[in-house]
């Protein structure tokens, strides 16, 4: 094993190897002082390594490290890593976030009760995910998906005790007659449900590709697109294959119809909130999305050139793809304009930068440049990892700090938190793209790329998403920290109960807020040289340009600029000006159409409930329709009436023939009669002389040698 190859290996071991010390230290100490310290330090190993691997990838000649393993022969599966720039660079991106959350999460959780419970499946998490990225086939793959879900559904459900305080939604709040408050519990199985439904297709893809490949290896996938995509489309299942395959991505990622499950999973600490909206677990259906696009554009190059009326299977797959996202994009962002907890608002705006993602990625199948749209998708993962992460870790300070998840208990804190101040200006302005922060650069190139390809709604969604993304952010940071102050900050402050955030929880999100200014200002520069480190060897990439840098097109730039400021002044207009904010709410309260829009969007659109109508309270009613009439045709009819019936109608034909024929008839006349006729029989015999006794004995004696004799004959 060469040296790439081990630290390849480290890069997804050392997660694993941490949390299982971890519990086993838990499981043998009554209380486990050395488990911050595994898991922070795991992590960091898994960082570092990571650094390295991307190190080695980028000055390989090939720019792949590979490791590989027999493992299942049967199925012609390895145990293998395929770590190409595009995993490399992931890896590095991932591992760094969940150090730095993790150093958070040390003093952000020090009193919490299930700690072990929390480092084991944090760790689980980080190294399940490392699987994702790494591993060369999709077996491995999909283990490493399914590890992600089960240890999300454990940290979302993590206080699943359910105290109310770390509920999500309105308390006692409904709409169309369902509750829109969530626990812990709740949120946690809704978490694994709604990506469980995707991975079905996830699942069903994996079994077709394997059908017409016989191998489960991703290289040998994108090796063999000439023959296995025709293949399909002769059959007709080509589409089907797609949206299958990408079926579990787009429940991972929350993008719509799949996007409920995300929002509730704000009942987790904050901590987990930013390892699965910023970096992570929503991260997996995107990365998935940029891993196979360019196998399946190399698919849609074979048919343009052999089949020709096939090719629209792929460029329908590519149109979907960017239809969802556009509308992912804009649905949730409308919704997070109106929320009014904290880290919800972050929640739907991680839904809708996600859309983002997923536009872009579907996009570079649309135009005629694939690697832009690439680009664009990743870059964005990246520049939405850094800035959003922040926003998450400094919303969980100033929860901890009010002792609130709705802004409505904050405002005015800026002077009793400058730096998580600065850090969430910082990062809310790189979401909103304003120049020159990272958020800028990458949300320009996702517009420029969806704009390529021509299609007027999502470009319309798109564009109209800029204004309202840069409205909810500007709304976030004001009425959390330049609002008069809340009766309840002030009453924390006159009692000195505002409590001081800890060095280890400021610095990480302070020292990702930097990250997204610096990368910002010298991202005009550094751009081309990344997005070249970036496609130098990623798997099914061809005809890649030669030279990049980064550019802005005037059309949509000066299109993003209008809609940013447009987003921004409103929000100053309405939440800056204290006067004028009085008086749209008070035309709110009069006026029926803008309390309606505002409810409509505050109930998420309504679909929520929508879907707890239909599929849950549905599926109860249907569910106690078919137990009534079970209980009652099958239970009682058959099993309490039908049985007993036939039981006692047998048991009584039974006994009486048994009783009559069996026992009156055969054993107590039958038998007796035998019984005495035997007797009677030898009874004769004893006649009491002695000339008969003899008579026998001569008999008996002839007929014993008459057998002797015979039997020697």
């Amino acid at each position: 094993m060469s040296l790439n190859e081990i630290v390849a290996n480290v890069t997804w071991a050392a997660p694993f190897v941490g949390a299982a010390l971890v519990l086993f230290l838990s499981m043998i100490l009554k209380k486990n002082k050395f488990r911050n310290a595994i898991s922070v330090g795991s992590l960091l190993v898994t960082a570092v390594s990571a650094t390295l691997l991307l190190k080695s990838v980028l000055e390989s000649s090939t720019g792949v490290v590979r490791f590989s393993v027999p493992w299942i022969p049967a199925l012609n599966v390895d145990f293998g890593l395929y770590v190409d720039s595009l995993a490399a660079f992931m890896v590095v991106i991932v591992a760094w976030l969940c150090f730095l959350i993790a150093v958070y999460s040390v003093k952000y959780m020090e009193d919490d009760s299930g700690l072990s419970r929390y480092w084991f499946f944090f760790s689980f998490f980080t190294g399940s995910m490392m699987l994702i990225v790494l591993s060369s086939n999709l077996l491995l793959t999909f283990i490493g998906w399914e590890g992600t879900g089960l240890a999300s559904y454990a940290l979302i459900g993590h206080w699943f005790t359910d105290e109310k305080k770390n509920w999500v939604g309105d308390p006692g709040g409904k709409a169309l007659g369902t509750s829109m408050e969530f626990s812990p519990s709740h949120s946690g199985v809704r978490a694994l449900i709604f990506t469980r439904l995707g991975d079905v297709g996830f699942i069903a893809g994996i079994a077709l590709i394997y059908a017409f490949t016989h191998t489960l290896s991703i290289p040998d996938m994108a090796a063999g697109a000439g023959t296995w995509g025709p293949a399909m489309a002769i059959r007709g299942l080509l589409l089907p294959f797609l949206m299958f395959f990408s079926l579990g991505a787009f429940a991972k990622s929350a993008q719509f119809p799949f996007h409920e499950w995300l929002v509730t999973a704000m009942t987790g600490p904050t901590s987990v909130s930013a390892l699965i909206h910023a970096a992570t677990m929503v991260k997996a259906g995107v990365f998935f999305m940029l891993r196979f696009m360019p196998i399946f554009f190399l698919v849609l190059t074979v048919l343009r050139t052999t089949m020709p009326a096939s090719a629209s299977s792929v460029t329908i797959f590519f149109t979907i793809v960017v239809y969802i996202g556009a509308f992912t994009a804009f649905f949730m962002a409308t919704q997070a304009i109106v929320a009014k907890e904290l880290k919800l608002i972050l929640a739907f705006s991680t839904a809708s930068q996600l859309g983002y993602m997923f536009m872009a990625a579907g996009s570079a199948g649309l135009i005629p440049d694939f690697t832009n749209g690439f680009i664009a998708a990743f870059g964005q993962l990246m520049a939405h990892g850094v800035f959003k992460a922040a926003l998450f870790l400094a919303a969980g300070a100033v929860i901890h700090t009010v002792g609130s998840r709705f802004i409505t208990d904050m405002g005015g804190l800026s002077k009793y938190m400058k730096y998580t101040f600065i850090a969430m200006l910082v990062s809310a302005l790189s979401l909103a793209g304003l120049p020159p922060l990272i958020g800028f650069w990458t949300k320009d190139s996702m517009i420029e790329s969806v704009y390529q390809t021509g299609l007027i709604i999502p470009i319309t969604l798109a564009v109209c998403t800029i204004a309202i993304t840069a409205f909810y952010s500007a709304r976030l940071v004001i009425r959390t920290f330049r609002t008069q102050p809340s009766p309840n900050v002030t009453q924390l402050a006159e009692t000195h109960k505002l409590h001081k955030t800890s060095l280890l929880m400021v610095g990480p999100y302070f020292v990702l807020a930097l990250a997204s200014l610096v990368l910002g200002v010298f991202w005009f520069f550094l751009g081309g040289d990344f997005y070249a480190a970036l496609t130098k060897s990623v798997l099914g990439l061809v005809n890649k340009p030669t030279v990049f840098q980064v550019s802005l097109d005037p059309l949509t730039t000066g299109l993003s600029l209008g809609m940013l400021a447009v987003g921004l002044a409103l929000a100053y207009m309405i939440y800056g000006k204290p006067n004028f904010q009085k008086n749209i709410a008070a035309k709110m309260e009069v006026s029926h159409g803008f309390r309606a829009i505002h409810d409509f969007l505050y109930q998420r659109w309504y679909i929520q409930s929508v879907y707890y109508k239909i599929f849950v309270n549905g599926g109860s009613r249907l569910y106690r329709g078919i137990f009534k009439w079970f209980d009652t045709k099958i239970i009682d009819g058959f099993y309490h009436g039908f049985i007993p019936w036939f039981t006692t109608k047998t048991y009584k034909l039974g006994f009486k023939f048994f009783e009559t024929g069996g026992i009156d008839r055969f054993y107590n006349i039958a038998i007796a009669k035998a019984a005495l006729s035997i007797s009677n029989s030898f009874r004769k015999i004893q006649t009491g002389k002695i000339n008969h006794y003899l008579l026998l004995l001569v008999i008996g004696f002839v007929l014993l040698m008459v057998f002797l004799l015979w039997g020697l004959l």
